[in-house]
């Protein structure tokens, strides 16, 4: 079972929008630096965005910045993704992950301790 639950995918079309949410009940996900993945078939787990703990700073990938962003949630324990003006390239399984870390986050997946088992987005016309 993960530690971390991610919602929030779906079909979209090109230029539309989703908001990615994950949530957990095991951890206080303040205290923890909170990374977002993505991974389709045959390519490597890449590093789209991260939120340092405390929500002290964020970071991006170049192909996703201006593009996505990351936050604490409203709601108490959970973090967004909200994607704008999504391509096709977008098309993955996306997965957060948390990393027990109080300095600037990275975009490294080595470093995350907790996984979600990943929401599809697909990004099509």
């Amino acid at each position: 079972q993960s530690t971390l639950v991610e919602s929030g995918g779906g079909l979209v079309q090109p230029g539309g929008s989703l908001t990615l949410s994950c949530a957990t009940s095991r951890l206080t996900l303040g205290n923890y630096a909170i990374g977002w993945f993505r991974q389709s078939p045959g390519k490597e787990r890449e590093g789209v965005s991260c939120i340092s703990a405390f929500g002290g700073s964020t970071d991006y990938a170049d192909s996703v910045k201006g593009r996505f962003t990351v936050s604490r949630g409203d709601a108490e324990n959970t973090v967004e993704l909200r994607m704008n003006n999504l391509k096709p390239e977008d098309t993955a399984t996306y997965f957060c992950a948390a990393w027990r870390y109080s300095g600037s986050c990275k975009r490294d997946r080595y470093e995350y301790e907790y996984w979600g088992q990943g929401t599809q987005v697909t990004v099509s016309s």
